[in-house]
């Protein structure tokens, strides 16, 4: 699922192009603007009062610029950036390795905290509280504990499932913002200074037409943007005009919504098999073959943030809105409900 043309999550051939379209400085940054105030405040002040930055937890979902906030804070406070996430953490020790390398100041940027293991977090509880690392020298009855101390530094975790994060390592971050979906204004300033970036020239009409598209997710812009550029190439003179746009996101299969084949697949299964719902979310996976917790994950978010589909206790129901963006007409017959 992950090479969907739609799919907020990075892919592994767009790291290099990510971090190429990185702003560095809150001019270049559309979008976020209270967490954007926020943050610049938390900044001035702990650079007034030369101490590190408060522990920040940004969370929301993927593809909103979590990454992008931590460069931007590292590099507005002066300081390194040390970039990991919480699968790659494996063991205590390799959170104490990686602790012991910081300097003052510097931001250790973690994303999907939530998945951190209890032994690792029971290292980083005295590490951002106390600026300390405790550590065990031998076994058994010989064994003692040997506290180390930190340069202040801070740790700034990025999370999509902010219910999944312990609540004492909630509990220690000092700041916690939550990341919105992008405005098609917004978008469109990003895919702007994106094509910029990236020498591709675009007309005002073409970069509206990519960021209505986009699901209000400023990564899903810019992979668009690439695939434009390409088209643009090929099959036009260079220039991404709105006709272009449009004839490639089509090529595509990503509508005026941003609606691709699974999002119209798992909406025509609830309203063409089971009539409009309600229906069970394993009975729509198994009705088109889908992992359950693709659906519920991936496609269902945007399909709710349009208002094509709820979720209610008998299972999901498709709404109006989706019925007329299909161009379908609503099933006078009564419709079944499911137990799954």
């Amino acid at each position: 699922m992950d090479e969907r043309p739609v799919s907020p999550d990075l892919q592994a051939a767009e790291t290099k192009l990510d971090a190429t379209l990185r702003p560095l400085d809150w001019d270049s940054y559309f979008g976020q603007s209270a967490v954007k105030q926020n943050i610049q405040i938390l900044i001035e002040a702990a650079k007034g009062r030369e101490e590190a930055l408060d522990h920040v937890l940004l969370y929301g979902p993927p593809g909103l610029g979590k990454t992008t906030l931590a460069s931007i804070i590292a590099h507005q406070m002066g300081v390194n950036l040390k970039i990991t996430s919480g699968p790659a953490i494996e063991r205590a020790g390799d959170l104490a390795a990686i602790l012991t390398n910081l300097r003052r100041g510097d931001v250790l940027f973690i994303d999907e905290i939530h998945r951190l293991g209890r032994a690792v977090e029971e290292v980083l509880y005295p590490a951002m509280e106390d600026y300390a690392l405790d550590i065990v020298i031998g076994k058994g009855p010989s064994a003692r504990n040997i506290r180390l101390k930190l340069p202040h530094f801070t740790v700034l975790g990025a999370t999509t499932r902010l219910d999944l994060l312990a609540a004492p390592l909630r509990d220690r971050f000092g700041a916690v913002f939550r990341l919105e979906f992008y405005t098609a204004e917004e978008l469109r300033q990003i895919v702007t200074r994106s094509a910029a970036i990236l020498n591709v020239p675009i007309e005002p009409e073409g970069a509206t037409e990519i960021a209505t598209r986009s699901r209000g997710t400023a990564r899903i812009a810019n992979r668009l943007l690439k695939r434009a550029r390409d088209f643009a190439q090929v099959r036009a003179n260079g220039v991404i005009t709105q006709a272009v746009a449009n004839e490639a996101l089509a090529l595509m299969h990503v509508d005026a919504l941003g609606l691709d084949d699974l999002d119209k697949k798992v909406l025509r299964s609830i309203i063409e098999k089971f009539g409009g719902g309600p229906v069970g979310l394993e009975t729509i996976a198994a009705s088109i073959s889908e992992e359950s917790s693709t659906i519920m994950d991936v496609v269902e978010p945007y399909l709710l943030q349009l208002g094509f589909l709820d979720r209610t206790p008998r299972g999901r129901v498709a709404t109006p809105r989706a019925y007329e963006h299909l161009g379908l007409t609503p099933s006078e017959r009564p419709s079944q409900p499911s137990l799954f």
